[in-house]
């Protein structure tokens, strides 16, 4: 049955009156439904009832979930091109009776997944790609099937809460910022709160993260005989050289939280042939939005600089759209610490959350948008993220564990939070009052 047949079948049944019954100890009602035409009490279990089941819904999608994570590190695949991780979710999603809309946003790697029907929605989210040339050194494929853990363990209590349970596959985190692009696109209009875990070396509940410019610059020379003429060239790569100096000495005067970092793409095609073209691709990285803005200002003249010492010519691309510094929830922070103690996980003193940025993610510009919390799990490694160690590191037994434990984690945290009339009122007037991303 279609979702307006259904919605037309309900409409014609006739309203029922439920039976009166007393409060079990800790039970409260925490919202009204639309039942038919009339409005009617939803009363929510006690949170331990709750947590109960997600806990036994976690443990009972365990090796399904272990299996998903396995796969997906097995088959990494880079941004916009995780044809197989995002399907291999969907389907996992799809056979344990979700609805799933593939392809949203004109993008073929990303799906939204969708359990149950009621008057608030909040959402999971799945990462799945991969580096170059390390695979999964970020962890992506423990954060899908953290994803999805968390989704079916919130949807086994969907309707005691009278929650819309979505997982929301999201690619190309690394590069491209494919949850800026699904923001844009009005994937997350209806969205109360967004949940997701990244995996790392310590446990974090209140992640911070530096916004993030990226930026390629090619220097356009002219190509001579390195020996029989160079006085005829124009050297690209020289202008690469003097921007690579200029920003060494740059670094000495950077505030404190900017950060620049990057690579040569092109440096040119043969000794005996002055370069005619180098392209630099960095990374620049600030805690504020005027940081970022102030940092890109003097990096430009970097760039600058390189072009007019060599008489060369230059132009910019934004590689991918900017990435925001999060700003995780506060109320949400500190129920998914508590939820954390509960699956036997201690995360680090608040004090020490801004000591460890989580670098840049496109989780930031939703977090601006969506009360989200982007909290990191442990996964039993002395290895940092981008490390091939770390990359082995993800499928391993400590990295199944933060699996589990984070999606109970999450789904204990958001529904914790819709129990709480109080927060749950918040989140609903915040959306009511969000203005849809243009």
């Amino acid at each position: 049955m279609g979702m307006l047949e259904r919605a037309e079948a309900i409409g014609k049944q006739k309203p029922r009156v439920p039976a009166v019954r007393p409060r079990a100890k800790g039970e409260r009602t925490v919202c009204k439904r639309r039942a038919t035409r009339e409005t009617r009490e939803v009363t929510t279990p006690p949170l331990p009832q709750l947590r109960e089941t997600i806990a036994r819904t976690v443990a009972e999608a365990a090796p399904a979930l272990i299996a998903l994570s396995h796969d997906i590190h097995s088959r990494p695949e880079l941004a916009w091109n995780e044809r197989y991780a995002a399907e291999r979710t969907a389907a996992l999603l799809e056979s344990n009776g979700f609805r799933l809309e593939r392809a949203v946003a004109d993008t073929p790697t990303a799906f939204v997944a969708t359990s149950g029907s009621g008057s608030v929605t909040v959402a999971f989210l799945a990462e799945y790609d991969a580096l170059p040339g390390i695979g999964h050194g970020c962890g992506h494929n423990v954060i899908a099937a953290t994803g999805v853990g968390a989704g079916l363990a919130l949807a086994a209590v969907a309707d005691d809460l009278d929650v819309t349970v979505q997982v929301i596959g999201t690619p190309a985190e690394e590069s491209g910022g494919g949850k800026i692009r699904m923001l844009e696109a009005g994937v997350f209009d209806a969205i109360a709160a967004a949940f997701m875990a990244h995996p790392g070396r310590e446990e974090i509940a209140g992640t911070v993260s530096l916004g993030l410019t990226d930026l390629a610059v090619t220097f356009h020379g002219r190509e001579s005989h390195a020996s029989a003429a160079p006085e005829h060239g124009r050297n690209a790569a020289d202008a690469a050289t003097i921007t690579q100096v200029a920003i060494g000495l740059l670094r000495q005067h950077l505030r404190p939280g900017q950060q620049v970092h990057g690579i040569v793409e092109n440096g040119g095609v043969a000794p005996n042939i002055v370069p005619g073209e180098t392209v630099l691709h960095y990374y620049l990285r600030a805690r504020t939005a005027e940081a970022l803005d102030d940092l890109t200002e003097r990096v430009l003249a970097c760039f600058e600089a390189g072009a007019v010492g060599t008489g060369c010519t230059f132009s910019i691309e934004e590689v991918s759209a900017r990435y925001d510094a999060l700003e995780p929830d506060a109320q949400l922070v500190e129920l998914y610490r508590d939820e954390l103690a509960g699956v036997g996980r201690s995360a680090v003193p608040v004090s020490r959350e801004h000591e460890l940025p989580l670098g840049s993610t496109d989780m930031g510009n939703l977090s601006r948008v969506v009360p989200s919390i982007h909290p990191v799990v442990a996964i039993d490694t002395d290895a940092y993220t981008h490390q091939p160690a770390f990359a082995a590191a993800s499928a391993l037994p400590g990295a199944d564990r933060a699996i589990t434990d984070a999606a109970v984690a999450l789904a204990g945290t958001a529904a914790a939070a819709l129990a709480d009339p109080d927060i749950r009122a918040r989140l609903v007037a915040q959306l009511a009052a969000r203005t849809p991303v243009a």
